[in-house]
């Protein structure tokens, strides 16, 4: 029997179905389900966990409602370091996670690269056969074959080439976008686990913060209810004396703010600095500071405090550049800011972030609206965990120092206004809470 071009047509189709055919790595395949199965464990463990979190947090809050004494102190923060802990636990779990998505990923990009090269091979193969089709005319081959059937059965399987090219071409081209979607998933996760390590180690240090301040707690007081009330005491002074002290420095002021400067106000200038909060004091003269007008110094509030529990991340309210990041608790503890950062943006406006547990940017550095700045603390005047926001006008900001007489004549470095009128409502440009 001769080996005529129907045979070679014949073998060709073979050919191409072959490399069609292969299957995947059976190890592959069976370690993607282990790892599916990995992600699904993950995924419901880290929704048990978060579920014990939200437990401890309503027992913080629960603890808010009692009278304050040093034992609710002492309980606060006991609650708050095992919220803390699991939220550890909770972070670890999202990086395992993470870590087997990429797994998964990484051999999913492996088999649709071999698929691709498959497609390649095959499509390279159908063009020789197919140019060498080309090359002979009907005639020729009618006159090559034996019979006429064998004639009609060549040309069937020259259009069923054809047809296997067209189909490899729109294999490959699904197999390229497979892999682009799955590099470009791959890479997401991979700096998402760069966040997530991150993360977990500064809520680790976060935690240990939290766990001197419960060891300073009691050493200061000696575990005494007496001892508590008169550290309060101390701190309320505090914080009155820095009130009054700013209040006389920013009576001092004489240049007036340029409001033709400003972005109109409405919602969406700025985003919320936190994904969920109480809103637990406003801006300006709330019942709160009309109440207790020595605690402002019958200025106002000048920004508006947004109630989290200890450790919650803090991000920028908009792309910019840090201006300074400070801590007053160094100079004189519990009486102003605490750990504090202010970030410059593009839009004529300045936003401040203070009384941070931990901060994690450095003057000068650019940062975004989707980055992680800082997490939420408790740290200089502070009655409760919380997220005091001020906006500024751009130009009637500065980091300046302030000298403070109610701690022996410290000098604070922080924020302080340039111009009358720098201080806005961040309700303005903040969208809907």
């Amino acid at each position: 029997m001769r080996y005529n071009k129907s045979m070679r047509y014949q073998v060709v189709l073979l050919f191409i179905l072959s490399l069609l055919l292969v299957p995947g790595s059976v190890i592959d395949a069976s370690r993607e389900d282990e790892l599916r199965s990995k992600i699904t464990e993950t995924a419901s463990e880290v929704q048990k966990l978060e579920k014990e979190i939200k437990e401890y947090e309503g027992k913080v809050q629960e603890t808010k409602k009692e009278a304050t004494t040093l034992n609710t102190a002492i309980k606060e923060l006991q609650y708050t370091e095992q919220k803390l802990e699991t939220d550890i636990v909770v972070t670890g779990k999202r990086i395992e996670n993470t870590e087997l998505n990429i797994e998964r990923l990484d051999i999913e990009i492996g088999d649709t690269g071999t698929k691709i090269d498959r497609n390649k091979e095959a499509i390279r193969e159908t063009l020789l056969r197919l140019q060498e089709a080309e090359s002979t005319s009907l005639v020729e081959v009618l006159f090559i074959h034996d019979t006429v059937s064998d004639f009609w059965g060549a040309v069937n399987d020259l259009q069923t080439i054809q047809k296997s090219m067209t189909v490899q071409l729109g294999e490959l081209q699904r197999n390229k976008l497979a892999l682009e979607t799955a590099s470009k998933e791959a890479a997401e996760y991979r700096g998402e686990l760069i966040d997530l390590r991150g993360e977990y180690i500064d809520k680790k240090e976060v935690t240990e913060i939290t766990k001197e301040e419960k060891a300073f707690l009691l050493n200061q007081t000696k575990n005494r209810q007496s001892e508590f009330e008169r550290l309060l005491e101390d701190r309320v002074a505090k914080k009155e004396a820095f009130e009054e002290e700013l209040t006389a420095y920013e009576q001092e002021l004489r240049d007036v703010l340029d409001r033709s400067l400003l972005p109109t106000p409405r919602a969406g200038v700025l985003e919320w600095p936190l994904k969920s909060f109480i809103i637990t004091q406003y801006y300006g003269n709330t019942p709160f500071a009309t109440a207790n007008p020595s605690v402002y110094s019958g200025r106002g509030h000048n920004g508006i405090d947004l109630a989290v529990g200890i450790g919650t991340t803090v991000y920028s309210a908009r792309q910019g550049k840090v201006l300074g990041v400070g801590n007053t608790d160094a100079t004189c503890p519990n009486a102003s800011y605490g750990k504090w950062i202010l970030i410059e943006h593009d839009n004529g406006l300045t936003t401040l972030y203070a009384h941070l547990s931990l901060i994690r940017v450095s003057s000068g550095e650019t940062v975004t609206s989707d980055q992680i700045i800082g997490y939420t603390g408790n740290s200089g005047y502070s009655t409760g965990p919380h997220l005091h926001f001020t906006v500024f006008a751009s130009d009637s900001v500065k980091i300046g120092s302030l000298n403070s007489r109610s701690c022996a004549n410290v000098t604070y470095s922080i924020p302080l206004l340039t111009k009358t009128g720098g201080y806005l409502n961040p309700l303005s440009y903040l969208p809907e809470p």
